[in-house]
Formats: C-alpha cells, structure tokens, sequence
C-alpha cells in the first residue's frame, strides 16, 4: 500500500489544444518554453496580457500530437475564448473538456508506485517536493481515489504549498493585476528567459534584466493563527495582502522594499493585528537584488 497523499483538486479544469499548428501557437503565446515537450512531460506556465500581467496560469502537459492545459475551472472557458481569439487561420482545435477529468494532486513516499490506469501522470514543475498530477479519465470508473476526508487532504496540501513558498493563482495573486515576477514564476520555473517573443514577454524581461522586484508573493508566520485576507500593515499603512493560510504560517503579497525597511528599523509588521515576520531569504535576496542595481546605477567617477 502506498504512503502517498492524494487529494482531489475539484477547483480545476482542463483545456485541450490539438492540430498541426498546436504547438507553434501556445509557443508563441505562454511565458514558458513548449517546443520539445516529450509526451507526458509538462510546464508551469501563465498567459498574459499585452500589460505583462497573468490573466491564467497553468500547467501545460503534452498528449500525442497536443496539449492539454491543467487551468482553473472557472477560468477553462475564458482560456477557450481567449486562445481562440489568437488562433486566426491556424489548424488548431481549442475546446474546455473539464468533464472528461478528474485532477489530482499525489505527494509524499510512494506517489511512482501508485496503480493508475487512464491517467496522464506528471511531475509538479514548480517544485519537486509537490510530487505529482494526476489527470484521470472520469469514464474510467476507477473510484479508488474517492476520499471522504478530502477536505483534510486539500488542507494538508495548502500546508505543504505554504511551508515550500508556492502561491496559488487566485488565492495568492489576482489575475489581470500581477506580473509573472510577483508571482514568482521566475522562482518557480514558470518562465523562460531564452525562448522567442510571446505576449507581454517585453515587459517581463525588462523586469528580469533592469528591475528591482519590489512586490512578490513570499512566505510569513506569527506566533499565532493568521487568517486569509487580511492587510498586511506597517503601522496603518497596508503593504501586502494575506493569501492562503496554514495556522500560524501564511503566503501574503507583500511590499518587500517596506517589508526590509520595517525590519531595518525594528518596526513591527501586523495581520489581522497578529505580528508577523517575513522569510529571511526572500528579503536578503532582495536587499542583494537591490544593492547590486544601485551600483549599476551609479556614475562612473
């Protein structure tokens, strides 16, 4: 019997792209690199506006001649509409077919020994200790995964999220106001920085190559339990958000440049007027980030 952890991710969807030009569109469109994709093989991605900013985010994995994207539920038919308006003459076929899946997130020892028949399988691309996704046919009628204690498990899975620092599209950002770096798609292998143009891809490399990231989703805790959407505060001004919530451990959208000067100054950052602290290494690679521009910056003598 296998230790691994499952919990069924009803909140997701799934968006099929098939035909000859398949892969030459979402190449030519999503943040990261498509061309190559072995047959199972999958990619963090995010489509973006002309802004630079994430309008949808998913995982792109290949099937045969396509692809399927692993997209939020609510979000599959939007994508549809919006893939669409881009696909102009090329042969490619774009349809919503969350019905035909059922997802799956598996993680923990055993997740490579688990019996699954009719399922796309493939490794979490953001980070190697969220294990698994399983895209199963609902005609399968395998209901082996039915889990009573789902709620449990999908809790277990925010925790491990939240302890590895993995925003969630939606619960820790908003789409159509947050930049790939914000969300740590450059962390996360979400982005390619080789790869030819795509949309918004101008104003992400220019954040990659000539901008301090001065807002970024990042882990927080307290020595008490946090809730979701509270302000962030330094004194009474509001510098960040709170996203998804484990106890006392949190991801919040956060002001690094006020977070670092709060600390620099012992000042004390509250939520829900709850003191917090914030990852030490995501403010030290900021202050790294952000000294290394200031001396770029300054004139030659």
């Amino acid at each position: 019997m296998s230790a691994a952890k499952i919990a069924r991710l009803a909140d997701r969807g799934v968006v099929s792209v098939t035909g000859r030009d398949s892969e030459k569109l979402l190449q030519g469109l999503v943040t990261n690199d498509v061309e190559g994709l072995r047959d199972g093989e999958a990619r963090h991605a995010a489509l973006l506006s002309p802004q630079g900013k994430i309008l949808f985010d998913f995982f792109i994995v290949r099937r045969g001649d396509g692809f399927l994207l692993d997209v939020l539920r609510s979000s599959a038919g939007d994508l549809v509409k919006r893939l669409t308006l881009y696909k102009l003459r090329a042969d490619v076929i774009i349809s919503d077919v969350s019905d035909s899946f059922r997802i799956f997130a598996v993680w923990g020892d055993g997740v490579d020994a688990l019996p699954v028949d009719r399922a796309m399988r493939f490794s979490d691309p953001r980070h190697s200790s969220l294990g698994t996704r399983l895209l199963l046919d609902s005609q399968s009628g395998d209901d082996s995964f039915a889990d009573a204690d789902n709620q449990n498990r999908l809790r277990e899975y925010d925790a491990l999220r939240v302890s590895l620092g993995v925003p969630e599209g939606g619960r820790d950002y908003k789409f159509g106001d947050t930049y790939p770096h914000e969300a740590d798609f450059d962390l996360l292998n979400g982005v390619s920085f080789s790869k030819g143009c795509y949309v918004g891809q101008e104003i992400v490399a220019r954040m990659q190559n000539k901008t301090v990231v001065r807002k970024r989703a990042v882990k927080i805790s307290s020595s008490a339990p946090l809730a979701s959407n509270e302000d962030v505060l330094l004194g009474d001004v509001s510098i960040g958000r709170v996203g998804t919530v484990d106890g006392s451990a949190a991801i919040a959208m956060l002001r690094l440049d006020r977070a670092l000067e709060a600390k620099e100054k012992n000042q004390t950052l509250a939520a829900g007027g709850v003191a917090i602290t914030v990852d030490d290494v995501i403010l030290k690679s900021y202050a790294a980030s952000a000294a290394a521009r200031a001396s770029t910056a300054l004139p030659s003598s």
